[in-house]
């Protein structure tokens, strides 16, 4: 298995591949929301080989289940459980499984993305839990809103959190995922507290997120924050339009452009002139 992970097989799932019901009953979903103690939950797809959401190679696990409605979103067919495959830990492990030599042999490792990974607090637990008793480097990326789920246990078995803060202005985040900004700044301030590892994730929006003051509290607030090993600006982008058009939803940035050179590097600066480390 040693140095063959990307080759073992083809990609299983995709953060692009559409997803919809597969079946589930509404009752199903509700035992999972509320009566299993997490030892089953909802995937959507799942990422080998994946370079984009942890240190080395990942293995990426997408659950489903949401409660943000971000305007850029290009999984909007992760947003509700039942448009999950409903799994056991047992069966989610023997996806990685075949895959671990490699992960812990060459700095890798596991990531928890969706969705809301936090959404189904119970079921990510577990599996975290079951990833660290082989030895696995675990991260979760989060929007950090359901902070308060994460429990003691939860928060040792993670090695680091991709937190995606989406604005700092309240009015701006309200406006992109019809949420309050509170709970994800807390969460922050809790990962800073307890010195955990992190990468904050910012998306650029042009005319949505990228107003000076907004980018210049958002720099100041991260700046303040212990453990934070890089910043990633992530360019808007319209990859999964589609989804949206064919889950017969509004798209409202069909004429948003993706942010040119000039504002990525505008961006960049404002957060680089606080001493963080931004890619």
């Amino acid at each position: 298995m040693k140095g063959s992970f990307v080759a073992a097989r083809s990609l299983k799932g995709s953060r692009y591949a559409l997803r919809v019901d597969q079946g589930e009953s509404e009752a199903a979903v509700a035992v999972s929301r509320t009566g299993n103690d997490g030892h089953s939950g909802y995937i959507h797809s799942y990422e080998t080989g994946g370079t984009l959401d942890g240190p080395g190679i990942r293995f990426v696990t997408f659950l489903t289940g949401c409660h943000f409605r971000c305007q850029y979103c290009h999984n909007p067919d992760t947003w509700h459980l039942k448009n999950g495959r409903h799994v056991t830990v047992d069966e989610v492990m023997a996806e990685i499984e075949p895959y671990a030599e490699f992960l812990r042999d060459f700095h890798s490792g596991v990531t928890f993305s969706g969705g809301e990974a936090l959404v189904q607090d119970r079921f990510l637990g577990r599996l975290l839990r079951r990833c660290k008793e082989r030895g696995l480097h675990t991260a979760v990326d989060t929007n950090g809103y359901l902070g308060d789920k994460v429990t003691p246990a939860m928060m040792a078995d993670v090695d680091l959190w991709l937190l995606d803060i989406k604005s700092f202005d309240p009015d701006i985040h309200r406006e992109v995922t019809g949420a309050e900004v509170g709970p994800v700044l807390d969460f922050a301030r809790r990962l800073s507290d307890e010195r955990r590892q992190m990468w904050v994730r910012f998306v650029l929006v042009p005319g949505l997120t990228d107003e000076v003051g907004n980018v210049d509290r958002l720099a100041e607030f991260v700046a303040s924050l212990r453990k934070v090993e890089r910043v990633e600006i992530l360019p808007f982008h319209k990859m999964g339009e589609f989804k949206w058009a064919e889950l017969g939803l509004e798209y409202k940035l069909t004429h948003t452009r993706p942010p040119d050179k000039k504002l990525l590097a505008r961006v960049h600066r404002q957060f680089a002139d606080r001493g963080l480390n931004v890619v």
